[in-house]
């Protein structure tokens, strides 16, 4: 199955489907879930120090038999690892820990007061030296670009967030357009909260696919990148299923409309 790929604003490709491993109770499962992503053809692997499991996600990397240059993995910095030396230093580890000699894309989790300076100029320092093929951040809004663009030298090449019909803020999704970020969102699936919603069951059925189906192909007809998680081999397989069909534009209408702030996350705003 072909996943399409998205340029990004420094000329790096990256793929428009991936696996998302944030799964704090299925720790054992991960080596195995990306294991099987990788062999069901999936390339973007998102991960991220504060998950625990970069070992497991490192070894499944090395035992799939694929070339480095085939994948395109992502980790994150979390929030007490802020500031220059410390992301310097959670880098490092991260690194060991995936067993990589480079990351396709490291991201500041979020926007966290007091050190987000200093955390992007170690980002670009890990940029410059090519450690990353490309940085960014994970949460923010544009309150959060905004002061980041006043000091930074780098522009942010994706901005991770939390997408949904239920959390879809158009605002911040053409704020980041204007500025050339690529949006990648998380938690397309809402943890399965919503998929007895009975609008989204009618448009589902509509197309012959499943809800968890229709939300991962919203995402991607936003031109969003996206990352549905899951450690069930036939799960993953249903996710990748989303090239064959198009949403109408009356049903991303109504899709857009549903919005309630259920979120899965903590909401950015209150950064």
């Amino acid at each position: 199955m072909h996943i399409p790929s998205i340029t990004l604003n420094n000329g790096i490709s990256m793929p428009q489907l991936g696996l998302g491993l944030y799964a704090p109770k299925q720790q054992d499962e991960i080596k195995q879930s990306v294991l099987d992503a990788l062999d069901l053809g999936i390339r973007l692997i998102d991960s991220a120090a504060i998950y625990a499991n970069e070992i497991q996600v490192g070894e499944a990397i090395k035992e799939s038999g694929l070339s480095r240059k085939e994948l395109f993995v992502t980790s994150k910095v979390w929030m007490d690892d802020m500031g220059y030396d410390s992301t310097l230093k959670a880098f490092d580890k991260t690194l060991k820990d995936l067993g990589l000699e480079y990351l396709d894309l490291y991201l500041i989790h979020w926007p966290k007061d007091g050190q987000r300076k200093e955390t992007w100029k170690a980002m670009e320092t890990l940029y410059e030296q090519k450690l990353c093929r490309s940085i960014g951040v994970s949460n923010y809004y544009q309150k959060h670009l905004e002061e980041l663009f006043v000091k930074a030298n780098v522009c942010p090449a994706v901005n991770q967030f939390e997408l949904s019909p239920f959390c879809y803020m158009p605002e911040e999704l053409a704020f980041n357009k204007a500025n050339t970020i690529q949006v990648e969102g998380y938690a397309p699936l809402v943890r399965g909260w919503k998929k007895d919603d009975p609008v989204l069951n009618e448009i589902a059925n509509h197309y012959g696919k499943s809800t968890f189906q229709l939300l991962v192909r919203w995402n991607i007809e936003l031109g969003a990148v996206t990352i549905p998680k899951s450690v069930n081999r036939a799960r993953i397989q249903e996710n990748m299923d989303v090239f064959d069909f198009s949403i109408s534009e009356e049903d991303m209408e109504r899709m857009a409309s549903m919005y309630d702030n259920t979120r899965v996350a903590w909401d950015p705003r209150d950064f």
